[in-house]
């Protein structure tokens, strides 16, 4: 088939269009810019268009489908030429949909979480060799790439509730139909398509009475929106609670504690990466994993890119990065961090770089989620907001928000790492959380020449 995606330099879209490209099909693209990791990717599979920028001519009649990403906007010339012509247009979700009706899907939603417990369902699939499509939100260890279509029978899906396109309104996790699902919880996020906290519950509803007759969704247990939402449920797929593992740390290290109370080290650490690492285990058994194989194989499991990433270590110092932005995910990951070395002291930086994160209104959600660190800095660029269309913010707002009685504010990314040379790192963790780079701060090399100090 003839395939054409607009915006094919999306995270998404850049690897559906590595693996259409992989299965023998003539993919084209458009966008009106790409960056890496993106460019250098396509770039290498041919793909990269010869010149940025959206035209219609590249709109043929001989395109059998049209795949629409969500950078793209509704006046886009390629998206109406391909209208005018009558062409089929999807969204990549939709195409996923189309792709894996007739296997056994798995999908994985929720506000936090759901990209590092769909990487311990495939890391573990993987190890043990079982054969399967996937499609996740982050690069891993071992794959090439974060989508493979192909004739397996199953099929491992991680559920954004963001919109599917410009055309198509719906989260994309309301096209997937699943025969088992997690919900790792529930708290707000996106403000700028769901502007309040209930319209936002209501894509969840929505999502549970997707699931098939005969399904299995497992939600978790301590979630007080779900406990609702579930109690409210009127379908007829099994819904089941779970929450974490009984663990344990010693010297920095965690280990679980299974039912039968052996004990498990494992690479990863922090309350919420066992309460994902439960839900992942309770799909391996509804997938026929054996308690052993998933064990074996969960101890080899180090995690996905930009979640607790370990960015070096020097001596009894160590720094982090992690993807956190949204003010569930802060507090679980400035926990994680502090839980795994109590003794040490705890430097948080956290980027707000989202609309969300950015937005006036959304910013008081942000209240304690840095409480557990020793110091919380704070960066967000004006730029940012001014190319997000968004009022600028005071510093003193942004302090005020989030309650922590030794907080620093930058908006300049040189007095930010300034500031960072100040510190005597010894006995110190330095952790860096953002969806962005801090305005493209090499922070790995950052971190590497602040440690050595």
């Amino acid at each position: 088939m003839r395939i054409h995606l607009i915006a094919i330099g999306g995270s998404a879209m850049h690897n559906l269009a590595i693996a259409l490209h992989s299965n023998h099909h003539t993919v084209t693209g458009s966008d009106d810019e790409v960056y890496n990791p993106a460019k250098e990717r396509l770039a290498k599979h041919g793909l990269l268009p010869a010149k940025m920028g959206w035209d219609e001519n590249r709109i043929q009649t001989d395109i059998d489908i049209v795949i629409l990403g969500m950078h793209a906007r509704i006046d886009n010339p390629e998206l109406k030429k391909a209208k005018k012509l009558g062409l089929k247009i999807m969204s990549y979700p939709e195409y996923l949909y189309a792709h894996s009706k007739d296997k056994k899907r798995v999908v994985v939603a929720g506000s936090h979480g759901k990209t590092t417990t769909t990487s311990m369902i495939m890391h573990v699939l993987k190890y043990l060799k079982v054969d399967y499509d996937y499609m996740v939100g982050a690069q891993l260890e071992g794959f090439d790439t974060m989508v493979r279509l192909s004739d397996a029978p199953l099929m491992v899906i991680e559920g954004d509730e963001y919109l599917s396109s410009p055309i198509d309104r719906r989260p994309k996790f309301l096209h997937y139909k699943p025969d088992l699902a997690i919900i790792t919880g529930v708290a707000w996020d996106h403000i700028n398509v769901f502007p309040t906290f209930k319209n936002y519950v209501e894509q969840f509803d929505l999502f549970i009475k997707t699931m098939k007759k005969g399904g299995r969704l497992f939600y978790y247990k301590h979630d007080k929106v779900l406990k609702k939402l579930v109690k409210n449920y009127k379908g007829k797929a099994e819904l089941s609670d779970y929450e974490v593992f009984d663990f344990e740390i010693a010297s920095g290290k965690t280990s679980l504690m299974d039912d039968d109370g052996k004990k498990h080290q494992l690479s990863i650490f922090g309350k919420h990466n066992l309460e994902n690492l439960k839900a992942a285990y309770l799909v391996c058994k509804e997938l026929d994993i054996e308690d052993k194989d998933f064990f074996k194989a969960i101890k080899t499991f180090k995690g996905a890119a930009k979640r607790l990433q370990l960015l070096c270590k020097k001596n009894d110092c160590s720094a982090y990065l992690d993807f956190a932005h949204a003010p569930s995910k802060v507090a679980a990951t400035v926990a994680a961090l502090k839980s795994k070395q109590a003794k040490q002291k705890l430097v948080a930086c956290l980027e707000l770089h989202t609309f969300s994160s950015l937005n006036r209104k959304f910013l008081k959600e942000y209240s304690g989620s840095m409480a557990k660190a020793d110091k919380a800095i704070v960066y967000f660029s004006e730029h940012t907001l001014k190319m997000k269309k968004l009022p600028l913010l005071s510093t003193d707002e942004v302090k005020a928000a989030f309650k922590h009685p030794n907080i620093e504010v930058f908006t300049d990314n040189q007095k930010l790492l300034k500031a960072l040379e100040r510190f005597k790192w010894k006995d110190k963790q330095l952790l860096m959380m953002s969806s962005g780079t801090f305005n493209g701060l090499d922070l790995k090399k950052e971190a590497k020449r602040l440690l050595s100090k």
